[in-house]
């Protein structure tokens, strides 16, 4: 299909803050699931790999109270999440998975979330993140696996998305070895299951912001006709219907 990469700069950081907002309690299980996989060591650097506008990046400081470096590429994401995003612990700066502004073995702990399918050059961005986490530290890897798709409500408004994301997705062994090669030891996986929406409407009305980076592959037709029956069930919806979504956490230890 060759997909083109999406340009966070162009339009996605407009809407993404509003957009992608988490919801408290499924920040919360988010936080609980890094707390469980983040390992025993004492944590005092936190990296946030693609930062994006800051959407856990506060919140990991306050869970681990650990200074926390948020890494993203985009200028406007980052724009967005110096405003929105502000925590006394918490820089901003520029960079990518391949190329880290970090010291060698400086971080004692590092996030991906929602990230590695944005990634070009995985191997070198697995030997970078070798490179400035310390040995025993942890890597949390938030993401969607082409070989364990979930039922999202996502795939039944927009069809399209899922055969997009089997595309774009690694599978779990093609993740597993990309590290090992790399000098990591795979430490666990879980489902973690949040919630994405309080009703049916709220969930159409997040749509409405293409926050999404996977609608940057449909065509508009095909995003209006999702967002056409989406709404329609919003509209028909009676008394609200919470949207829960799952999401696979790999964890991965620095040798």
């Amino acid at each position: 299909m060759g997909l083109k990469r999406v340009d966070y700069d162009r339009t996605q950081h407009a809407g993404y803050a509003k957009g992608r907002r988490l919801l408290p309690a499924s920040r919360r299980a988010w936080l609980r699931a890094f707390r469980e996989h983040a390992g025993n060591r004492r944590i005092g650097t936190v990296l946030d790999v693609g930062s994006g506008t800051g959407r856990f990046t506060p919140a990991l400081a306050d869970e681990f109270g650990a200074d926390v470096i948020g890494v993203e590429p985009s200028a406007r994401m980052r724009e967005v999440a110096h405003v929105e995003s502000s925590h006394p612990l918490v820089s901003y700066v520029p960079g990518d998975a391949a190329d880290l502004p970090l010291e060698d073995g400086s971080a004692d702990l590092a996030l991906m979330f929602l990230v590695w399918h944005h990634v070009p050059d995985r191997d070198a961005a697995a030997r970078e993140l070798a490179r400035v986490l310390a040995p025993g530290a942890r890597l949390l890897m938030a993401t969607t696996l082409s070989d364990r798709l979930k039922d999202l409500l996502l795939y039944r408004y927009f069809p399209r998305t899922r055969d997009i994301d089997a595309e774009v997705f690694p599978s779990l062994e093609e993740t597993v070895r990309v590290f090992a090669d790399a000098g990591f030891a795979h430490a666990g996986l879980s489902e973690v299951h949040h919630r994405s929406a309080d009703s049916l409407a709220e969930y159409a009305g997040r749509q409405r912001m293409r926050a999404l980076s996977v609608y940057e592959h449909l065509t508009d037709e095909e995003y209006r006709d999702g967002l056409a029956a989406l709404e329609a069930d919003a509209l028909a919806e009676t008394a609200p219907s919470p949207v829960e979504s799952e999401c696979d956490l790999l964890a991965f230890t620095r040798q």
